[in-house]
């Protein structure tokens, strides 16, 4: 299979993880027979410092034209007092935009082997394993119009919220679609008791329902869903909602699996390359130094074998290696406990490498 994979390695760890990526796919290339084109572009402060802007057209153009588009990680202190439209962040809304993503899908799964690293106790976060889906491309953070101006009492702030019936209907099906293809559960979060929006959201959930009769629909506001996360996430299969309350509640599921070092993503699009990336950001703090956890972005890398290039196959040998190499012990610095030895980001990425031969050529 011939592929071409946008790379946007961005800023602080994100250049270290994504090579790591890169060799993973070199690998698999190896063990499947797939020849992979990588062609790279910038993005967030980078693409500031040597381009003038966030996100340049090249970087558009290149990742348009791709079968899929892997991204490291956008921003940092450098960046933090620029203007709305050159920070690094507007690099990453920008390019959602160009490719249409309306879906971030994050899946929030608990190796057995680390639950004892969860905030969590390790008995409330056993056996988790579900997905919350957040709708990318309205809600407050697109809605026009939006801005300062000069009132009565002084300086006032407008944000938007607005969603049209056929956003809502797009993430709501692709939340049915998902669950049915899982635990036939699905959770949709709202705040219908106070927002015009959210009623919208729950009638389009419940009328989409009928299309989906063995999928058990559920409603929980969005307050109460926070709260359930962190009581009992095992309860959840799939989780649906809109733009902003899926950022908090995603950020907040994070912590349940011990470190945000392991969490994947994809954004996708009903037409055109899905963008996937790691959760954990560009943590400037550590670039440079070799600690980067890359197991976010291999996760990430298998996403982008299921859901963009369609081979499954592939995609569960990489989370079979991820996992063989967690149940062995090895652990990045973000993952070990006190005393314990650790990985360097090229180890681990060996390492999972090496996991990934040996349960192929079995």
């Amino acid at each position: 299979m011939e592929k071409r994979i946008a790379v946007l390695p961005g800023d602080g760890i994100g250049p270290e993880v994504t090579q790591e990526a890169v060799h993973l796919i070199q690998t698999v290339d190896g063990l499947f027979g797939h020849h992979t084109e990588f062609a790279y572009g910038k993005i967030g402060g980078i693409a500031i410092d040597e381009e003038g802007t966030p996100l340049p057209q090249a970087t558009v153009e290149l990742a348009s034209s791709s079968d899929a588009v892997l991204l490291g990680a956008v921003g940092g202190p450098k960046w933090d007092k620029g203007q709305g439209n050159m920070r690094p962040e507007a690099g990453l809304l920008g390019l959602r935009k160009s490719l249409a993503v309306y879906a971030n899908l994050r899946p929030i799964t608990v190796f057995d082997s680390l639950a004892h690293a969860s905030t969590l106790k390790p008995e409330v976060v056993k056996g988790v394993d579900f997905v919350i889906l957040r709708e990318l491309t309205g809600g407050l953070y697109f809605g026009q119009p939006r801005g300062r101006r000069e009132g009565d009492q002084g300086l006032e702030v407008l944000d938007t919220l607005l969603y049209s019936e056929v956003e809502i209907e797009a993430i709501l099906r692709l939340g049915f679609e998902t669950a049915r293809k899982r635990n036939k559960r699905l959770t949709s979060v709202d705040k219908a008791n106070v927002l015009e929006s959210s009623r919208l959201w729950r009638e389009v959930a419940e009328r989409l329902s009928a299309d989906y009769p063995d999928v058990e629909l559920s409603h929980v506001l969005v307050d109460n869903a926070a709260m359930q996360i962190v009581k009992n996430p095992a309860q959840f299969d799939v989780l649906v909602t809109e733009n902003m309350f899926g950022d908090i509640l995603s950020d907040e599921a994070a912590m349940i699996t011990g470190s945000i070092g392991l969490l994947p993503s994809a954004s996708l699009s009903q037409q055109g390359p899905g963008l996937y990336e790691p959760v954990h950001g560009s943590a400037p703090d550590i670039a440079g130094k070799g600690l980067a956890n890359p197991l976010a972005t291999f996760l990430s890398t298998a996403m982008m074998y299921r859901y963009s290039l369609n081979l499954p196959d592939e995609a569960k040998a990489i989370e079979l290696a991820v996992t063989t190499v967690l149940q062995s012990g090895a652990r990045t610095a973000d993952l070990a406990l006190p005393g314990e030895s650790t990985y360097s980001t090229r180890q681990m990425g060996d390492a999972v490498r090496d996991a990934l031969k040996r349960g192929v050529q079995q």
